[in-house]
């Protein structure tokens, strides 16, 4: 029987944007249908919150710190590898669909198919609006145009991308494969057509906390972020507003979209594993904010992830931590193909199989920057956070700290990084946060992460923690080599020489 599988991806989509997490309002039948007859993780995190590096996590299985991604138009350098190029070097057709935005290029990516993909069915942002005139381009670029009555549901990208996604579904039904379907939708500009446009016509989100945070006791990068809207009405920040019906009734849209996909996949590869989530959420004026940015937030971070394992996986809500990091040593483990050193987070296969199986302790979050291309957005915001599934500790490397315990607060309005009663517990997370810092060559450590104001007993020091720690990637380089000897290194992680021991 061929090995199938098959990832679904939008961009921008909260967890509760999906109906099976519990807010009956949100209306994709199609993908709660996928979280029915499988498996429903609700403890998902992305690597970090903006669109190219929560890719790059996803599609090489290393961190961006890891593999340079930090920030959005930032390229993959080309000692980096693609699960695309892996699976192709052991024998798996891939193809990619959709958006991509890890070429360095701009907001709709340079049209090229990276190595490792298929060319035949390549189709990034770029190459739609090249189909188009210079009029329908702008178009397209606008929200207003969702309520156009001669822009109907051909003219979008999610509706392109699929009629791809399914000739190739047809095409290669009967060999292995690994197929990505990327839509840019539900991002802005939202552009859906009926009925989808105006579905969410009148939809505020319920009261809650999180509307009502002061953010008194937070960074004040947040406050800033906050803007004006640190001293608005907290009703009118969960009101209704055309563009957050547009963006719901997109997300609706594009369940629709992967709705064809699902039934073809039923129709004629039953057995295929099929894999949704979302590069990210969007705050959508939960704790005074917008969009996305520098925090561990569940509205950003916390993101869907549903997988179903053909006709006889099993079906489940998980609640166990788990992380884009692990996808693609899930999928290398799935084709049967050794998960490499170089690798980062770990195979959920077992899980998947048997959701008795607790795979990770922890999971990391992490920011650098937003954009290289804006001055805005608040530039340069070093965070690293980690949760275990219900504490969460965000170290904002220039700014204040936070700690949540998210089952007596989940709405994470009450910052206890100060409180003494949570002091064991914050000390024992920050030390595996370091160590993680530590053990994934974290570009950006140093003794400023450990040395904070609410942690006794630590000082500084030059050396950290003494080691080397060179790369693995032996699949694809020569072992590197050692730097006092000149020959392959022994061991990639070992005590560093101090020329200060002159013997």
């Amino acid at each position: 029987m061929p090995r199938q599988f098959v990832m679904l991806m939008t961009d921008t989509t909260r967890r509760d944007m999906l109906g099976c997490y519990g807010d009956g309002r949100m209306k994709t039948p199609n993908l709660d249908r996928l979280a029915d007859e499988g498996i429903r993780f609700d403890c998902a995190y992305t690597t970090q919150p903006v669109c190219g590096p929560a890719r790059s996590g996803i599609f090489t299985g290393t961190f961006p710190h890891s593999n340079g991604v930090v920030t959005n138009c930032v390229p993959l350098g080309d000692n980096v590898k693609t699960l695309g190029q892996r699976l192709r070097d052991n024998g798996v057709r891939t193809a990619y669909i959709g958006k991509w935005h890890l070429d360095g290029g701009d907001y709709f990516g340079l049209g090229r198919c990276p190595d490792g993909w298929d060319p035949e069915y390549w189709f990034d942002m770029h190459n739609y609006l090249e189909e188009m005139s210079d009029e329908d381009r702008m178009r397209s670029r606008k929200s207003e145009t969702a309520f156009d009555p001669t822009w109907d549901e051909t003219m979008c990208y999610a509706h392109r991308a699929t009629d791809r996604a399914l000739d190739y579904i047809r095409v290669h039904r009967n060999e292995d494969f690994f197929l990505v379907l990327s839509f840019d939708e539900p991002h802005g500009p939202c552009v859906c057509p009926p009925p989808f446009n105006t579905m969410y016509e009148g939809f505020s989100f319920d009261d809650d906390p999180v509307f009502h945070d002061d953010l008194s006791n937070k960074p004040m990068m947040q406050r800033l972020w906050a803007g004006d809207a640190l001293f608005e009405d907290p009703a009118n920040l969960r009101k209704s507003s055309v563009m957050l019906s547009l963006f719901l009734g997109c997300n609706s849209y594009a369940d629709y979209e992967f709705g064809r996909v699902i039934d073809e996949i039923d129709s004629i590869i039953p057995d295929a594993t099929v894999l949704y989530t979302s590069d990210h959420g969007d705050m959508l004026g939960a704790h005074r904010l917008q969009t996305k940015n520098a925090v561990f937030y569940k509205e950003i971070c916390n993101i869907p992830l549903l997988v179903r394992s053909g006709r006889n996986g099993v079906h489940c809500v998980d609640g166990n931590p788990v992380s884009h990091i692990d996808i693609a040593p899930t999928v290398l483990e799935f084709f049967s193909i050794p998960v490499p050193r170089l690798l980062e987070g770990k195979s959920l296969l077992a899980e998947i199989r048997d959701p008795s199986v607790r795979t990770n302790e922890y999971v990391f979050t992490e920011f650098t920057r937003y954009e290289v291309d804006h001055d805005g957005f608040g530039g340069l915001q070093m965070m690293r956070g980690v949760t275990d599934g219900r504490m969460k500790l965000s170290i904002n490397l220039l700014d204040t700290d936070e700690l949540y315990d998210t089952e007596k607060d989940p709405s994470e309005c009450v910052n206890l990084i100060d409180s003494e009663e949570y002091a064991s517990i914050r000390d024992s997370l920050h030390d595996v946060l370091i160590r993680h810092m530590d053990e994934t060559r974290d570009l950006y450590r140093g003794y400023q992460w450990l040395v904070r104001p609410w942690r006794k007993g630590v000082a500084p020091s030059w050396n950290n923690s003494g080691m080397t720690r060179q790369r693995e990637n032996e699949e694809y380089e020569p072992r590197q080599w050692d730097y006092d000897t000149g020959l392959p290194m022994e061991n990639a992680v070992r005590g560093k020489k101090l020329y200060d021991d002159k013997k």
